[in-house]
Protein backbone atom coordinates (compact mmCIF):
# COMPACT_ATOMS: atom_id res chain seq x y z
CA UNK A 1 0.00 0.00 0.00
CA UNK A 2 1.40 3.10 -0.87
CA UNK A 3 1.28 6.35 0.88
CA UNK A 4 -1.12 9.00 0.58
CA UNK A 5 0.05 12.40 -0.85
CA UNK A 6 -0.51 14.99 1.46
CA UNK A 7 -2.70 17.36 0.72
CA UNK A 8 -3.08 20.71 3.16
CA UNK A 9 -4.10 24.30 3.39
CA UNK A 10 -1.46 25.22 5.77
CA UNK A 11 -1.72 28.66 3.90
CA UNK A 12 -5.16 29.15 3.85
CA UNK A 13 -4.48 28.38 7.55
CA UNK A 14 -2.26 31.16 7.96
CA UNK A 15 -3.29 33.45 6.51
CA UNK A 16 -6.79 33.14 8.40
CA UNK A 17 -5.02 33.10 11.91
CA UNK A 18 -2.60 36.53 10.91
CA UNK A 19 -6.00 38.34 10.11
CA UNK A 20 -7.70 36.61 13.27
CA UNK A 21 -4.41 37.98 15.49
CA UNK A 22 -2.33 40.82 13.77
CA UNK A 23 -5.43 42.74 12.67
CA UNK A 24 -6.81 43.09 16.34
CA UNK A 25 -2.90 43.57 17.68
CA UNK A 26 -2.21 46.28 15.20
CA UNK A 27 -5.90 47.60 16.34
CA UNK A 28 -4.84 47.94 19.69
CA UNK A 29 -1.15 49.51 19.14
CA UNK A 30 -3.20 52.29 17.17
CA UNK A 31 -5.13 53.09 19.55
CA UNK A 32 -2.76 53.15 22.54
CA UNK A 33 -0.02 55.43 19.92
CA UNK A 34 -3.25 57.98 19.63
CA UNK A 35 -3.86 57.94 23.10
CA UNK A 36 -0.57 58.71 23.84
CA UNK A 37 0.01 61.22 21.57
CA UNK A 38 -3.24 62.93 22.93
CA UNK A 39 -1.87 62.36 26.87
CA UNK A 40 1.57 63.85 25.56
CA UNK A 41 -0.31 67.07 24.11
CA UNK A 42 -2.62 67.56 27.14
CA UNK A 43 0.07 67.39 28.98
CA UNK A 44 2.50 69.98 27.22
CA UNK A 45 -0.10 72.58 26.71
CA UNK A 46 -1.04 72.38 30.21
CA UNK A 47 2.63 73.07 31.18
CA UNK A 48 3.31 76.13 28.59
CA UNK A 49 0.05 78.02 28.93
CA UNK A 50 0.64 77.67 33.37
CA UNK A 51 4.31 79.46 31.76
CA UNK A 52 2.43 81.51 29.26
CA UNK A 53 -0.31 82.73 31.71
CA UNK A 54 2.81 84.00 34.33
CA UNK A 55 4.66 85.89 31.92
CA UNK A 56 2.15 88.17 31.00
CA UNK A 57 2.19 91.34 31.68
CA UNK A 58 -1.83 91.68 33.53
CA UNK A 59 -4.54 89.51 34.46
CA UNK A 60 -6.36 90.87 31.59
CA UNK A 61 -4.18 89.56 28.68
CA UNK A 62 -2.59 86.33 30.67
CA UNK A 63 -6.08 84.16 29.43
CA UNK A 64 -5.48 84.93 26.47
CA UNK A 65 -2.32 84.10 25.93
CA UNK A 66 -2.33 80.96 28.05
CA UNK A 67 -5.18 79.76 25.63
CA UNK A 68 -3.24 80.90 22.63
CA UNK A 69 -0.23 78.71 24.19
CA UNK A 70 -2.23 75.81 25.17
CA UNK A 71 -3.80 75.80 21.10
CA UNK A 72 -0.58 75.95 19.76
CA UNK A 73 0.80 73.08 21.79
CA UNK A 74 -2.24 71.30 21.19
CA UNK A 75 -1.82 72.02 17.24
CA UNK A 76 1.19 70.56 17.09
CA UNK A 77 -0.20 67.20 18.06
CA UNK A 78 -3.22 67.60 16.06
CA UNK A 79 -5.48 67.44 19.51
CA UNK A 80 -8.58 70.10 20.29
CA UNK A 81 -9.17 70.02 23.86
CA UNK A 82 -10.76 72.54 26.79
CA UNK A 83 -8.67 74.92 29.05
CA UNK A 84 -9.79 76.02 32.12
CA UNK A 85 -7.39 78.07 34.11
CA UNK A 86 -8.08 79.14 37.19
CA UNK A 87 -6.27 81.10 39.98
CA UNK A 88 -4.93 80.07 43.25
CA UNK A 89 -5.47 80.52 46.29
CA UNK A 90 -8.38 82.54 45.39
CA UNK A 91 -9.18 83.92 41.74
CA UNK A 92 -8.56 87.41 42.93
CA UNK A 93 -4.97 86.73 43.63
CA UNK A 94 -3.90 85.97 39.93
CA UNK A 95 -0.32 87.31 39.24
CA UNK A 96 0.30 88.45 42.83
CA UNK A 97 3.46 86.96 45.36
CA UNK A 98 2.82 83.98 46.86
CA UNK A 99 -0.09 82.88 44.35
CA UNK A 100 -0.43 80.04 41.81
CA UNK A 101 -2.38 79.21 38.40
CA UNK A 102 -3.71 75.87 37.58
CA UNK A 103 -4.21 74.72 33.84
CA UNK A 104 -6.15 71.83 33.45
CA UNK A 105 -6.72 70.68 29.54
CA UNK A 106 -9.18 67.94 29.11
CA UNK A 107 -9.80 66.24 25.82
CA UNK A 108 -11.42 62.61 24.35
CA UNK A 109 -9.26 61.22 22.53
CA UNK A 110 -11.37 59.26 19.84
CA UNK A 111 -10.95 55.50 18.71
CA UNK A 112 -9.67 54.94 15.41
CA UNK A 113 -12.24 53.68 12.82
CA UNK A 114 -15.26 53.98 14.76
CA UNK A 115 -18.13 54.94 12.66
CA UNK A 116 -19.40 58.93 13.33
CA UNK A 117 -22.71 57.69 11.20
CA UNK A 118 -24.40 57.86 15.16
CA UNK A 119 -23.49 61.42 15.78
CA UNK A 120 -20.26 62.84 17.05
CA UNK A 121 -17.50 59.71 18.61
CA UNK A 122 -19.55 57.05 20.14
CA UNK A 123 -16.20 55.65 21.72
CA UNK A 124 -13.33 57.41 23.19
CA UNK A 125 -10.67 57.24 25.96
CA UNK A 126 -10.56 60.25 27.98
CA UNK A 127 -7.34 62.17 28.41
CA UNK A 128 -6.75 65.08 31.10
CA UNK A 129 -3.81 66.81 32.55
CA UNK A 130 -3.70 69.59 35.18
CA UNK A 131 -0.37 71.67 35.95
CA UNK A 132 -0.26 74.14 39.01
CA UNK A 133 2.68 76.98 38.33
CA UNK A 134 3.84 79.03 41.20
CA UNK A 135 4.08 82.78 40.63
CA UNK A 136 6.70 82.62 43.56
CA UNK A 137 7.19 84.54 46.40
CA UNK A 138 9.49 87.37 45.93
CA UNK A 139 8.51 88.51 42.43
CA UNK A 140 6.96 92.05 42.27
CA UNK A 141 2.85 91.97 41.55
CA UNK A 142 1.82 92.80 38.17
Amino acid sequence: MSPRPEEGSAVVELVWLTVLLLVPFVYVFVAVFDTQRAAYAVSSASQVAARAYLDAPDPESALDRARSAARVALGDHDVEADVDVTCLPTPDACLQPGSSVRVRVHTVQPLPLVPTVLGGHPAGIAVESAHVEPYGSYRAAR
